[in-house]
């Protein structure tokens, strides 16, 4: 493998989707998105394949069993996961595959591949605009949102098993930070 995998991990409503998003219309470098498998029901707009790989629990498990991901977890009561042949195909063909994923994911991404992984942990200005961003999203219930919050001081105390932390208060700023930090672990290669 002679790709880089890139991290990027943030609580639930701090950017990351945007950020990635934004990083991925760059192309001056060669990236692949890698599409999380979950078992959570598609919100209205996803697209299977696109947004995720949605998979029934049993298939899911099956998976597992066949040790088919990278790093999988259950994460607010559905599993989400990292496939692991469409990651390394990509890597071997020197992508650099972008994943969305949570602290548990970024920690296992890291184990098993430290020396071609880059992981960029993304913060909200503070917990109050998080918990405005939320809302103001309007993709969760109320009950779904401090479900959210609730881990938001524990995901946080995580932030220091990443290689980066940026803080996300303006966005096109923030895109062209982690794009900076991408392209200097790329030279460091």
């Amino acid at each position: 493998m002679s790709g880089l995998l890139v991290v990027v991990s943030a609580p639930s409503g701090a950017g990351k989707s945007s950020i990635i998003a934004g990083i991925l219309k760059n192309n001056r470098l060669k990236y692949h998105y890698s599409v999380s498998a979950t078992t959570r029901v598609p919100r209205k707009g996803e697209v299977d394949g696109i947004d995720y790989c949605f998979l029934s629990e049993a298939e899911f498990r099956q998976k597992i069993d066949a040790n088919e991901f990278i790093e999988w977890a259950e994460v607010h009561g559905y599993y989400y996961g990292t496939l692991r042949e469409k990651v390394e195909r990509r890597l071997s063909e020197q992508y650099i595959v972008v994943l969305d994923l949570d602290v548990i994911g970024a920690r296992a991404v890291k184990t098993q591949y430290p020396e071609s992984s880059l992981l960029i942990f993304i913060v909200p200005p503070s917990k109050e605009v998080l918990l405005k961003r939320l809302r103001d999203r309007a993709t969760d219930c109320e009950a779904e949102i401090r479900k959210r919050m609730g881990r938001y001081d524990r995901e946080m105390s995580q932030a220091k098993f990443y290689d980066y932390t940026v803080i996300n208060e303006d966005l096109e700023r923030t895109i062209l930070e982690v794009e900076n930090l991408i392209i200097a672990a790329c030279c460091r290669k």
